[in-house]
């Protein structure tokens, strides 16, 4: 019986893709450039952290230049922008619900993700979280999903990850922990189950309890 959840952020617990592409554009926009929004979209999902790097050298930019248009078009974001994603909210209350606990390993950081939780109020139905502040090696190393298990107090095999991208799934595997992925992709990797939305994934906790 899975008891507890460990959840990635962007992407997975919130939409906030939609909000980082139209920011992203508008900073190329303010370069003279221009780039589809699935294509930002894609490439931000692929490593945010490297997003100036790869657009600078595809549309031709001084990388200083572009993450400096980036990042204050990233300040003004508002995290009513990237709201939850259908099911979630009832996912984490059925996982209060059964004594077990909500618990978030992220590449971003404390104050983004204490904003995003309390502003849509999902902040009561976390334990805690470990964002890119608490120093751990970025997913896919397992570091972060070791610590969540030890601090949180996790039984690993009653513990599951969710994150929508490749390096989830494989930090969570190297944690040994039950892996789903969410999202429409297909072929990206091998997890345990693939969900297209929560409400599946809630009714795959409830009937394998």
């Amino acid at each position: 019986m899975f008891r507890n959840i460990i959840w990635d952020v962007d992407g997975t617990l919130f939409d906030t893709y939609p909000a980082i592409a139209r920011a992203i554009k508008s900073a190329l926009n303010d370069l003279g450039k221009d780039a589809p929004l699935d294509r930002i979209t894609e490439v931000a999902k692929r490593s945010l952290s490297q997003v100036d790097t790869v657009l600078a050298e595809m549309y031709h930019l001084d990388k200083t230049e572009l993450a400096r248009a980036i990042d204050q078009h990233f300040d003004r974001i508002t995290f009513e922008e990237s709201p939850p994603f259908p099911g979630v909210l009832q996912l984490c209350q059925y996982i209060c619900s059964i004594g077990g606990r909500n618990v978030i390993v992220t590449h971003r950081g404390r104050v983004g993700t204490q904003g995003l939780l309390t502003t849509h109020k999902l902040d009561t139905y976390f334990a805690g979280y470990i964002t890119r502040d608490d120093g751990y090696p970025r997913k896919p190393a397992p570091a972060a999903f070791e610590a969540a298990l030890a601090i949180y107090h996790l039984e690993r095999d009653e513990t599951l990850t969710v994150g929508d991208r490749k390096i989830d799934i494989l930090a969570g595997q190297a944690a040994r922990l039950f892996s789903c992925f969410y999202g429409n992709e297909t072929g990206v990797v091998q997890a345990d189950l693939v969900i297209s939305h929560f409400g599946d994934l809630y009714e795959y906790l409830v009937t394998a309890k």
